[in-house]
């Protein structure tokens, strides 16, 4: 695993914004960085490969744990949500794709940072801006990637009702990059998928409906489960009979909860990092994470021998999960953490994001991977 520089494209900009990302800077500061790039061994891919798929299969063992002992209070479940996780675990759901954050120095074994288990951005750039970068600057090299073709294979495995299939989010241009590039897989899929924005989706009293009061019959949303079932009309979703992607359950892998979770269920794994509900049960140096916490907001690391180091948020009355201190590793004053995405429950691709600060926040900056050998 090397940190290498590399020469921008002149015209990079240009080329990402035909494929669709327009958000490419910020401030005048590149997001998409094509200034450096990392390069990793067959084995390395292949070690973060097999993490992610043993920790898929153990987050789905312990989200069957919660709901068998109906341990929802303890991870934070909102109770309006209990009755559409069951729902949707009953009748066997499937989810559709999430984002597992790795600290990995190419030596010791990837440890689990969080699972971004609902509503995973950098989709775009994961699965096609840097496949379009690799086959420009390095057209003989290889790279962790095949998501766009997990994408367009899962949504025939979805095996979803008959009907409009609406895409939903706020008006965000990351959010809306991911959902507009979702959509664009399920048309490549043969479906007929149309954007209804969240304050759009209309309910007739028996259905949600979209822009043309057709009931919807599969809603994909890109808008989190634990804001979600906040909203008044959540009251409606047990009515009808739109089929929910991701499912409701997935609210029970999205949380910092499942890292406690997972260290109840398997702990010493390889993979993983102590983590518990209250800081006496972690030895420090210890991170405390906001449960359902977003972009590294109010998560706070404990360095021996100096001060705390935090990013601000409005999470910070949350509870909160305390995890062992993985410090990531530095490369030329950089940050790395490594984001190996899961489509249909499978590893099929890799992303990095790098910030100048081992607190990974919404200012980070996202940058290429090849494959030496």
């Amino acid at each position: 695993m090397q940190r290498l520089a590399q020469i921008p494209r002149p015209d990079w900009p240009a080329q990402v914004e035909a494929l669709g990302l327009s958000f490419h800077s910020i401030g005048g500061i590149p997001y998409w960085d094509e200034g450096v790039a990392y390069s990793f061994s067959p084995r390395e891919i292949e070690t973060l490969e097999t993490a992610a798929n043993e920790l898929q299969a153990l987050a789905l063992t312990a989200a069957e744990g919660i709901i068998k002992r109906g341990d929802y209070a303890r991870f934070g479940i909102p109770e309006a949500a209990i009755p559409l996780i069951e729902a949707s675990w009953e009748a066997d759901e499937a989810g559709f794709y999430g984002r597992f954050d790795f600290h990995f120095d190419g030596v010791t074994p990837p440890k689990l940072l969080e699972y971004n288990a609902d509503t995973p951005t950098s989709l775009l750039e994961a699965a096609v801006v840097q496949w379009d970068w690799l086959e420009a600057v390095h057209p003989g090299r290889d790279q962790f990637n095949w998501i766009h073709e997990a994408l367009i294979e899962a949504w025939g495995s979805l095996k979803l009702p008959a009907g409009p299939l609406a895409f939903s989010s706020l008006n965000d241009s990351e959010d809306q990059a991911t959902l507009f590039y979702l959509m664009e897989t399920a048309t490549q899929a043969g479906l007929a998928p149309e954007f209804v924005p969240i304050p759009k989706i209309g309910w007739d009293g028996r259905s949600f409906v979209d822009l043309h009061d057709r009931p919807i019959a599969s809603l994909f949303k890109l808008y989190p489960w634990e804001w979600l079932v906040t909203e008044p009309f959540a009251a409606y979703i047990p009515q009808g009979a739109t089929r929910w992607i991701e499912p409701a359950w997935k609210l029970l892998l999205t949380g910092k909860g499942l890292l406690v979770a997972l260290w109840d269920l398997a702990p010493g794994h390889p993979n993983l990092l102590p983590a518990a509900f209250t800081p006496e049960a972690i030895p420090s140096p210890r991170v405390r994470k906001p449960l359902w916490g977003r972009e590294g907001a109010n998560v706070r690391l404990e360095r021996p021998g100096e001060a705390d180091l935090a990013l601000a948020g409005p999470f910070e009355h949350q509870p909160m999960v305390w995890q062992s201190r993985s410090s990531l590793p530095c490369f030329d004053g950089n940050y790395p953490v490594l984001g190996v995405w899961t489509v249909d429950s499978e590893a099929c691709g890799l992303c990095i994001r790098e910030d100048v600060l081992p607190i990974t926040g919404n200012s980070s900056r996202f940058v290429p991977h090849f494959i030496e050998g």
